[in-house]
């Protein structure tokens, strides 16, 4: 296990029974279990349901009285939004995707995660579901971006912020049609451009995390994906913007039924995910964060990624999880 913990003579240290942000990584280790015995067999509606189903058994049995607030699939689902779970206990705030990247699974690709993000309850916005721009960026570049500035503008501030040309930052896009003047202006600023087929919540971790080689996720996603990205980059120290992208005028009147009457406002980090947070992502299908599920003889090996404000932690998890007691494989470094 690789863990970055600040020092605890800076901060005040939080007892160990009033978060359980490590216990959560259950949910998503077991949900990317089931979704990765799905890989590259061209069914996503499978993979899908397979990994809801591992992500609601491990939440019923966790000691919180959790309420899904971002869900998966239908209302009517056992992931839908308005269910609660857990076993009882903390009341708390549930946003989860337990396949982020169906496509990418049933294509056999790179990069699919599955994702709880925790608060307290009444801390996760919650917002009508339609597009949003999005810019995400990590602690090094923070405070450097402006949603309503250019985009040349934005990169040549996160160049200088992590001392580099405008040539070696690298920034991360959805291969979508809607993305193509934003290509365009991307490469007319001379930056570099990763173009990935899914994963707009992993851009935005990819694009905070030092080692992966990428400084800026940017792009028009849901509003979903919006808010589990808010929740991980303050985990992670870094920013998020993002501004409704309504494509219809019914979209802009659902926002105004939310109460949210400044269609044109650009929402921050705290804004969509204030107070503290637990965000947890497993790998299912191997990626540059994280490692996808292995199975072995009588076991599977995952590689998980655990963050907590509360705690002021972030934690890389190597699991390895036994079919039954009596094993017959050694573990392996």
């Amino acid at each position: 296990m690789t863990q970055a913990v600040s020092d605890p003579i800076d901060h005040e240290p939080t007892p160990a029974a009033y978060c359980h942000c490590e216990l959560y990584a259950r949910s998503t280790e077991r949900a990317a279990h089931a979704g990765a015995r799905w890989l590259g067999r061209a069914d996503e509606v499978a993979a899908h349901e397979a990994a809801t189903s591992g992500m609601h058994e491990a939440l019923e049995l966790l000691p919180i009285d959790g309420r899904i607030v971002i869900g998966s699939g239908d209302d009517d689902g056992p992931l839908g939004v308005g269910r609660h779970i857990g076993a009882g206990g903390t009341p708390v705030d549930l946003a989860l995707d337990p396949l982020e990247g169906m496509g990418v699974v049933a294509r056999g690709g790179s990069g699919a995660m599955s994702m709880i993000a925790v608060g307290d309850r009444g801390s996760i916005q919650t917002l009508p579901d339609m597009y949003m721009r999005k810019m995400a960026v990590g602690p090094t570049a923070r405070g450097q971006i402006d949603l309503r500035r250019p985009i040349a503008e934005n990169i040549q501030a996160i160049a200088a912020s992590y001392g580099r040309t405008v040539s070696d930052v690298t920034t991360i896009v959805l291969d979508r049609p809607r993305h193509h003047d934003l290509i365009e202006e991307i490469r007319a600023a001379g930056a570099r451009i990763k173009l990935i087929p899914d994963g707009d919540v992993t851009a935005s971790i990819s694009a905070a995390i030092r080692g992966t080689n990428d400084h800026l996720a940017i792009g028009i996603g849901g509003s979903r994906q919006a808010v589990v990205s808010a929740a991980a980059l303050r985990c992670l120290g870094g920013e998020l913007q993002a501004q409704f992208w309504p494509t219809t005028r019914r979209e802009i009147e659902e926002a105004r039924e939310h109460g949210l009457e400044d269609i044109e406002r650009v929402f921050t980090s705290e804004d969509l995910a204030p107070g503290e947070a637990i965000v947890v992502a497993t790998g299912v299908s191997n990626g540059d964060l994280l490692r996808g599920v292995r199975f072995l003889a009588d076991s599977a090996r995952t590689h998980s990624l655990v963050m907590c404000t509360r705690c002021n932690w972030v934690r890389f998890v190597d699991g390895i999880h036994f079919f039954a007691r009596e094993r017959r494989e050694e573990v392996r470094l």
